[in-house]
């Protein structure tokens, strides 16, 4: 199990939104993540700076480009009006180093 970190940006005033939304997550986008080994998905908001945080556990060396799908191209249509987004509406998105962990 590997575990990945990264940061993401959401625009002022739209931690409610963000969070309703994340709350009411689409019943087939959750279980495509399950099904490609991620699990232990948590995201964090930082409401100083609006900088998002987000750790989860990926089982496996998983080839599948989530990206390709569509309904992750949906939700990230979804989301782009509330958060930076990519030409593609892919969240930006910066991985983070691990710098240290105690299990």
């Amino acid at each position: 199990m590997q575990r990945f970190a990264f940061k993401m940006k959401l625009k002022p005033g739209f931690a409610a939104e963000y969070q309703k939304r994340h709350s009411e997550i689409w019943p087939e986008l959750a279980q495509l993540l399950k099904e490609a080994g991620v699990s232990d998905y948590s995201i964090f908001l930082d409401e100083e700076t609006n900088t998002l945080f987000a750790v989860q556990k990926q089982a496996g060396q998983s080839s599948q480009d989530l990206g390709s799908t569509a309904i992750v191209q949906k939700w990230w249509a979804y989301m782009a009006d509330i958060m930076d987004a990519n030409p593609d509406n892919s969240p930006v998105s910066v991985p983070l180093k691990e710098v240290f962990y105690l299990p």
